[in-house]
């Protein structure tokens, strides 16, 4: 990736950041911390890597980009509304009454949507049959899973994830976010996942590690992991920060299902705007 994608790909991060912000603000309720986190990996997935068409939403082509952990939709929509999917300005309606954004994602309201979803460990459940579908029908498309860690305490998703091995499903690529944060507190408390690599590997997958906040190493990881097809499904643990960009938000697991309020949220985008110029200022 050279220099100037790298840069565009920031500053679709960073708007993606402020849109959320804003959303929720708006909305006075929602999930903050995960869809900060996890602006990096959609800015990349939405910009550089994953194949699609806003103009045509249900092309057959399209890599599938399936969002397991639904309550981190406001990233999911900001990304659609900053593709062209939706008019960005709608983002204002994020989970009022009869919007087309709720507070978990619909695949029959938007366009851009492969699932519905809102019980963990479902979608991801979905998206191995997506993937099996997909070998039926001769196809070459990615479909991609996104998860939170603390779904994982699910025992569904492990059951798709032998499924996934199973039916040899290297046209799957989940992406697990890894910021041992959940509704409950630090995922290490609650539940712990270690050795999550390990446990990946134990299930017949391809495991690859990175720095979720990363750019350069965000695009880098997505495409290796793209061009590895070893007869196995795939798997990406993003260490991500929960809050990212807003300091007074990060790794706090209070900021996991609430909004800010307007002094917060006027802090957050002031964070966010001066971390926008020192992008800009990049050579």
């Amino acid at each position: 990736m050279d220099k100037k994608h790298l840069k565009e790909l920031k500053l679709k991060a960073n708007t993606l950041r402020q849109d959320v912000i804003s959303m929720l603000l708006a909305a006075g309720a929602g999930h903050t911390g995960g869809p900060l986190g996890m602006a990096d990996v959609f800015a990349n997935l939405y910009f550089n890597a994953a194949k699609h068409d806003p103009k045509n939403p249900r092309w057959d082509g399209r890599d599938r980009i399936v969002l397991s952990n639904g309550h981190i939709c406001a990233i999911l929509y900001a990304s659609l509304a900053e593709a062209g999917y939706l008019p960005k300005d709608e983002l204002k309606t994020f989970r009022k009454i009869d919007s087309r954004l709720q507070g978990h994602p619909a695949r029959m309201d938007l366009p851009g949507i492969e699932t519905s979803a809102g019980s963990l460990g479902q979608g991801i459940a979905v998206a191995v049959g997506m993937a099996i579908a997909a070998k039926l029908d001769g196809r070459d498309h990615t479909v991609f899973a996104l998860m939170g860690d603390g779904e994982l305490n699910e025992g569904s998703c492990w059951e798709a994830f032998l499924n996934a091995h199973k039916f040899k499903l290297d046209n799957l690529l989940v992406m697990v976010d890894r910021n041992d944060i959940q509704i409950d507190g630090y995922g290490h408390d609650v539940l712990p996942l270690e050795p999550l690599a390990d446990k990946f590997k134990a299930f017949g997958f391809d495991v690859f590690q990175a720095d979720g906040n990363d750019m350069q190493e965000v695009g880098k990881t997505t495409e290796k992991a793209m061009k590895t097809k070893n007869g196995r499904p795939r798997v990406i643990l993003w260490k991500t920060v929960m809050g990212k960009g807003v300091d007074f938000m990060q790794n706090l697991p209070k900021w996991h299902g609430i909004p800010p309020n307007a002094e917060q949220a006027a802090e957050a985008l002031k964070q966010l705007q001066a971390e926008r110029a020192r992008i800009e200022a990049e050579n």
